[in-house]
């Protein structure tokens, strides 16, 4: 008998209970390493006795702790999959009120959505209020322990489909979100908000509904990355109320992944021309020019930099001014990689430095 089937045969439902749990404890195990997963993906009997477990209270937790290593694993991710009861229960057991493992439900469905076809099947597999009820679930102070949240929104706005919802002006769905991109606590949070803010910001043609008074998203992105800098009356007359006459002692966002998402959101904006001339008009240059001389990041510099010499260069030539829409020409294209392949190069021989 193979090890599959023999561990298959350990977690049925009339094994002795220490039988079961001495089986969980070896399969929690084994799905700790990449070789160990795929090893037990070879039998899909055995996703899906683990997944049948994770309804089994003496082991519950134990089970979840292999679905959430399992789910880390994009070649695991088509096994689980095929487990036609997998979505349905875990999307279910998210939305069910007081559940003990919800933590480790919202970890698992934000591993398997940071690839495409899963992303795209938790999606379809969603009730029709699944978004606003993450969104309602995000903003509640009864789920701040839900680190995992942000993150799947995040993961679910890579898709057109996702950020649809969140731009629709019908809902007010993006400006709940906007206060919790500063707000302390979990970076992990934190952080799948920001994204989820960068993913929108692909969108340009929602640019100037993003940066106009209904949504009012720049201030949000600059006042993480605001210090206590002074700055003259005249300057301060042209930042956002928010990011005028800071304390002294405000900090900025430490987690230097979450700054990166920031800027890139100015970056994005830097896009169109409605954008680069609402983040020129409101001193998003004062906020950059203070941030990169305060940054220890090389790579956050350097992305810095990029968006302050767009905002102080020249307008594009007609017919450019919309940078997300420029069809590069091949050559060129291979010209800019080569660049990028440099800098990143010199990048690392400065980090090891």
């Amino acid at each position: 008998m193979d090890l599959g089937a023999e561990l298959l045969g350990l977690l049925g439902a009339g094994t002795r209970l220490d039988v079961k749990m001495g089986a969980v404890q070896c399969v929690l195990g084994v799905s700790g390493t990449p070789e160990g997963r795929r090893s037990l993906c070879q039998f899909p009997g055995l996703v899906a006795a683990i997944f049948d477990l994770t309804s089994d209270p003496p082991v519950t937790r134990d089970s979840y702790h292999i679905l959430v290593n399992l789910t880390s694993d994009p070649a695991s991710h088509r096994p689980l999959l095929d487990v036609p009861a997998l979505l349905p229960t875990l999307i279910g057991r998210l939305f069910q009120p007081k559940y003990e493992y919800t933590d480790s439900v919202c970890s698992a469905l934000c591993n398997l959505s940071r690839e495409e076809e899963p992303c795209r099947a938790i999606l379809t597999a969603l009730p029709p209020t699944g978004l606003a009820q993450i969104v309602e679930m995000i903003c509640g102070p009864q789920h701040t322990n839900l680190q995992y949240l942000g993150p799947l929104l995040c993961n679910l706005t890579q898709l057109t489909e996702g950020r649809d919802f969140l731009l629709d002006r019908s809902r007010c769905a993006l400006q709940r979100l906007l206060p919790h991109a500063h707000t302390p606590g979990s970076g992990i949070r934190r952080g799948g908000i920001v994204g989820t803010l960068r993913n929108c910001c692909f969108n340009h043609r929602d640019h100037s509904w993003l940066l106009g008074e209904e949504v009012d998203l720049l201030p949000f992105l600059l006042l993480p990355l605001a210090g206590g800098e002074e700055y003259t009356e005249e300057e301060m007359e042209t930042l956002p109320s928010d990011l005028q006459y800071l304390p002294e002692e405000k900090q900025r966002e430490p987690d230097p992944d979450i700054r990166r998402m920031l800027i890139e959101c100015l970056q994005l904006l830097c896009a169109t021309r409605e954008g680069r001339g609402t983040l020129r008009e409101r001193g998003t240059y004062l906020i950059l020019r203070s941030l990169d001389c305060w940054e220890t990041e090389p790579a956050l510099r350097r992305t810095c930099e990029k968006v302050i010499q767009v905002l102080i260069g020249d307008e594009p030539e007609a017919g450019l001014e919309n940078l997300l829409e420029v069809s590069v020409p091949p050559e060129v294209q291979e010209k800019l990689n080569r660049l990028d392949e440099e800098e990143e190069r010199e990048l690392q021989q400065e980090t090891a430095m």
